[in-house]
């Protein structure tokens, strides 16, 4: 969603807060270096536990991109998305996070990021599905600008950071390529054969960048896409509020295909490429000067 007062800086949130709140909860957060949507302990572990890099999200071409998978568990808006997708509305179900997943060989396929579990009067579990949480990538150098401003948020929440070296931006090829695809192609795979669904909850920019995907019905889905998007703080001390905007389901195995598959550009492109590498080859040969009796008489 645009936020009609987009800085000259890459930051929107800083340790859950808009980088221009300067509130007492937003300085607590800061100063504390605490975490508001629900990580595993109340500090931000980003990147660095004892040196947090605690940006949530960043600003590109007027819209906001959530770059810290945590950032998607505020209030659990995704796990009663998810529910809503594997269970019946009735169930009693609990979330459990980062579970190991393994294949037929004992060999490790990942962590889902949060499993749903559904379990009857007595506890015990008969369904569950698995929620992938998917943000995006960061290109060039996000750190730069963070500590910058956290040095003095107040004077520099309006800095320009606009002519400096490796502004951030979102890498969603990247994000497709070296995250999404893998988690589907391994975990996704196992779940799939054990006719189990899986959620995959992502912000809007990094879907609509993603190929068209083939949508069914509810009923016949093995993924729901669960697409998210933030509106901007309605006043000073409250956060950028996560909201769905849309659910898009699809079967595993042709949302895979159309995922993985490559988009060729022209071979006439690639061919001039490397016509004009091997014109600079031969205009330059190697000089190879021959030496004569190397090892002497």
């Amino acid at each position: 969603m645009a936020d009609q007062s987009t800085p000259k800086h890459p930051l929107v949130e800083v340790f859950g807060f808009a980088a221009s709140d300067m509130s007492e909860n937003a300085k607590r957060h800061r100063n504390k270096r605490l975490c508001p949507f629900n990580n595993k302990v109340p500090n931000c572990t980003k990147d660095k536990a004892q040196n947090p890099l605690g940006v949530c999200s960043i600003v590109h071409d007027q819209e906001v991109v959530i770059t810290c998978p945590i950032r998607f568990r505020q209030d659990w808006i995704i796990a009663d998305d998810a529910a809503e997708f594997f269970f019946e509305p009735d169930a009693i179900w609990t979330t459990l996070t980062e579970v190991r997943l393994k294949d037929a060989g004992g060999e490790s396929a990942g962590n889902i990021d949060i499993v749903l579990c559904a379990y009857d009067e007595a506890g015990k579990v008969y369904d569950f599905g698995a929620l992938e949480v998917q943000a995006v990538y960061i290109s060039g150098n996000v750190r730069n600008p963070f500590e910058t401003y956290m040095k003095n948020p107040q004077s520099r929440c309006s800095m320009d950071w606009t002519q400096e070296e490796n502004y951030p931006r979102p890498d969603y090829l990247s994000s497709s390529r070296k995250r999404l695809a893998p988690q589907l192609i391994f975990k996704g795979g196992i779940l799939n054969s054990w006719n189990k669904k899986t959620a995959v909850a992502l912000n809007k920019g990094f879907f609509e960048t993603l190929p068209k995907l083939q949508e069914v019905r509810r009923e016949q889905a093995d993924i729901a896409w669960l697409i998210y998007d933030l509106k901007p703080p309605a006043k000073p001390g409250s956060q950028y509020e996560l909201f769905r905007e849309k659910v898009v389901y699809t079967r595993f195995d042709t949302a895979l295909k159309q995922i993985t598959k490559p988009r060729p550009g022209k071979m006439e492109d690639f061919l001039r490429q490397i016509q004009t590498k091997v014109d600079e080859k031969l205009e330059n040969p190697p000089n190879n000067q021959i030496i004569e009796e190397p090892f002497g008489r």
